[in-house]
């Protein structure tokens, strides 16, 4: 997938002036912030499950080398073939010869975020394959010809309008007068579209939510059922992962999976959790002919040993994008790349380059939720502050931010300068919301309040403040 991080704040600002994208996000609202609240409120243990989840994902990350051998090793016992990739070019290669070799003509996939990073539809369409996505959201957006703007819910960006047009413009076959107007209405269509492709597809692709050490197995968790006919139904089953989602032990995942349907969709645990172990054996009733996993590097490696290791820890909820409000208010697109919201804010840079995603780790407001959702209790905002000091220490900063940075520091170290400086403007802006508590215009702040609020200052300086308490706990 081509990136335009680099052009973030234009694409930010195209976003911010769609009417109908606003009212969309309007629309959708905190509903997965409320789930995700109730969620956790109904299990007394859920805090105590983040930090073994982010223990378990610490150890593994520790001796990652050693569970990816063994994880070989399991597969292998069960019938199954393991493939390295370095890179995106690699592991799109490795998928080609591997259809070339089964003379494979459709492919369906379940949803995988690994097949966006290494621009897996593109590569295989342009030789000649026919690729089917199988999840309705990714469904629609292939339709038309999009990329995903969250990561468990792809076409949140569109509403039924817009998906109706499309229906009616793709799907010849049904009657033009008929009803979709019900969610319903919409997935009877598009089920009965995909049966097709899931009865003759000659190769299924799926990604991973986690893969097993212990027992050489991969895990996929989905509302839908297609990644179970994605993975049974085909001659071929092709599983792409990155190295990081090897957990140790089948218990280990239980602990993921109590915590990640939660933090994504308020769910106790999601419609289907499937577990698939090597190639179908004779016992078996159904499944594929030939299983193959290919783990992807691409930069993840590099990540290991320096102060981005911990995002390795994520396990894809969205919960760090569904609460924020820079999310909220752009979507997904803005982003630029396969990863949006917090979590891409971090991971991008990593893995296509500061230069190009630079602009990334400075949409944020730090207000930090994303850290105190984040199920594996990630420290993004840390991790977006060293990427700001890597950009800062390289001179990318943009000039008129390294002034006023450079102009902050200054009266920093000069309290009394600083005091006497701030006193007026802090007046002005109180003044200016005095009656709401929040500025809605201001002509040096008109990007700002342009599209939201400021929170009108206090009368009095946190200073001043601390002062008074100070004096009254004496007294």
């Amino acid at each position: 997938m081509e990136s335009t991080s680099h052009t973030f704040k234009s694409n930010a600002r195209e976003a911010l002036n769609n009417i109908e994208l606003q009212d969309t996000f309007r629309v959708a609202g905190g509903g997965f912030a409320d789930k995700r609240a109730e969620a956790r409120a109904g299990l007394p243990e859920f805090d105590d499950l983040r930090d073994q989840a982010r223990d378990i994902k610490n150890h593994v990350l520790a001796h990652l080398d050693i569970y990816l051998e063994i994880f070989e090793d399991n597969v292998r016992r069960s019938g199954g073939h393991v493939h390295w990739a370095q890179t995106s070019e690699e592991a799109c290669t490795i998928v080609k010869d591997i259809c070339e070799d089964n003379s494979a003509r459709l492919i369906t996939k379940g949803k995988s975020m690994i097949s966006e990073e290494i621009g897996l539809n593109a590569f295989l369409e342009g030789h000649g394959f026919e690729i089917a996505e199988t999840d309705l959201g990714e469904y629609i957006i292939q339709i038309r010809n999009e990329s995903p703007s969250h990561i468990i819910a792809p076409a949140i960006h569109l509403n039924k309008n817009q998906i109706r047009n499309d229906f009616q413009k793709v799907h010849t076959a049904f009657p033009r007068d008929r009803s979709l107007d019900d969610p319903s209405e919409f997935v009877a269509e598009a089920r009965t579209v995909l049966r097709k492709k899931f009865l003759a597809a000659d190769v299924g692709i799926t990604g991973a939510n986690f893969l097993i050490a212990e027992t050489g197995s991969t895990v996929i968790v989905t509302n839908e059922g297609n990644g179970d006919l994605t993975q049974s139904l085909a001659k071929t089953h092709i599983v792409l992962a990155s190295i990081e989602k090897i957990v140790p032990t089948l218990e280990d995942v239980s602990t993921f999976l109590r915590i990640l349907a939660r933090s994504a969709t308020g769910q106790e645990i999601s419609a289907y959790t499937t577990f698939s172990t090597g190639p179908r054996r004779k016992s078996d009733l159904d499944g594929p002919e030939a299983f193959h996993v290919i783990l992807l590097d691409n930069g993840r490696s590099k990540m290991l040993g320096s102060e981005f290791q911990e995002m390795l820890r994520c396990i894809r909820c969205g919960a760090c994008m569904n609460h924020c409000p820079v999310y909220q208010a752009i979507g997904g697109h803005a982003y630029g790349w396969v990863y949006p919201g917090p979590m891409g804010a971090v991971l991008t840079p990593s893995l296509i380059g500061i230069d190009t995603a630079g602009h990334l780790p400075n949409a944020s407001t730090f207000c930090g939720r994303c850290e105190a959702v984040c199920p594996v209790r990630i420290p993004l905002p840390k991790m977006m502050r060293h990427w700001r000091e890597r950009e800062f220490r390289r001179g990318n900063t943009p000039a008129f931010t390294r002034l006023a940075l450079r102009s902050w520091a200054y009266l920093a170290k000069r309290p009394r300068l600083y005091r006497t400086a701030v006193k007026l403007p802090i007046r002005i802006l109180h003044h200016l919301g005095r009656n709401s508590g929040v500025i809605r215009s201001f002509p040096l702040l008109k990007h700002w309040t342009r599209h939201r609020d400021m929170p009108a200052p206090q009368k009095k300086t946190f200073l001043q403040l601390w002062a008074e308490q100070e004096t009254k706990g004496k007294s």
